[in-house]
């Protein structure tokens, strides 16, 4: 499903991104919406209460995650898409397969968290039905990515690494203002690294395309509050993290928890007067 408005029109700042994770083992809501019924309610209730657009995914990319095969993937996402027919979504995924049926379904932008090394088809897609695309960066692979994250200059080397995949998107075809780019809070960085990013958002919104942030419910936010086993974080940090993520520039808040993270930010952009 093709939007004919650039991106940072289309979605303007601040827009939240709800969640809704059709898998039994994502990292937050892992199980909560794996029957189609639960997972469509909780996609309308999102739309409901503010968000801009839902992300529908069907397998998990949390630490330690293994991954699922494309009709898998499909089997679970398929059925949501169809009752969710008619809201603004995202599809979350890294298969072109799977992309182009949701989008066949009316996703309007594909959420790829290889940022599009996955499966290079999936630029191709993107660039044929001139869907909304956003690219991530990753340190590895999910199984893998939090081992041991390292980085010299992490706020550098993430800009670095994003500006050449939107370079890669523009020449498989893609025009740059369909395309939003998402550090990857959690994916391949530590607790100091994910606060750094976000610290230091202005060296990625200098690249001139709209950044995605999802800090929502991840580790980090319950280890800085003190408990160095935590696997989420209290929805209190999720917010304090999207206020200051939108100050430093954010364009789009990905949230488990809509509600509160719409109010929260429309407070903050009436502070600066937006």
């Amino acid at each position: 499903m093709s939007n004919p408005l650039p991106i940072e029109e289309r979605f303007r700042r601040p827009s939240v991104m709800g969640v809704v994770n059709v898998t039994p083992d994502s990292f937050s809501d892992g199980g909560v919406h794996l029957q189609p019924a639960a997972a469509v309610a909780a996609g309308w209730r999102m739309i409901d209460e503010g968000a801009a657009i839902v992300d529908v995914g069907g397998e998990s990319t949390r630490p330690g995650s293994e991954g699922v095969s494309a009709d898998e993937e499909l089997r679970r996402i398929v059925p949501v898409l169809e009752g969710l027919h008619g809201a603004p979504l995202s599809i979350d995924t890294a298969k072109v397969e799977v992309a182009r049926r949701a989008l066949e379904l009316g996703a309007e932008l594909v959420n790829d968290v290889t940022a599009l090394r996955g499966d290079p088809r999936v630029a191709e897609l993107v660039a044929e039905s001139g869907a909304y695309l956003c690219l991530m960066h990753m340190q590895g692979e999910p199984r893998t990515m939090q081992l041991n994250p390292t980085y010299d200059d992490v706020a550098s080397e993430v800009a670095a690494f994003l500006e050449e995949r939107l370079r890669f998107a523009v020449d498989a075809g893609i025009q740059e203002d369909r395309v939003c780019i998402d550090p990857g809070i959690g994916f391949g960085k530590t607790v100091e690294q994910n606060f750094e990013l976000v610290r230091r958002l202005d060296v990625l919104t200098a690249l001139g395309r709209p950044v995605l942030i999802g800090f929502s419910r991840k580790s980090s936010l319950g280890r800085i509050l003190g408990d160095p086993k935590a696997t989420t974080g209290p929805l209190a940090a999720s917010v304090a993290a999207a206020v200051a993520a939108y100050e430093r520039g954010a364009t789009i808040i990905r949230a488990h928890d809509v509600r509160e993270h719409v109010e929260a930010l429309a407070v903050a952009a009436a502070v600066v007067g937006a």
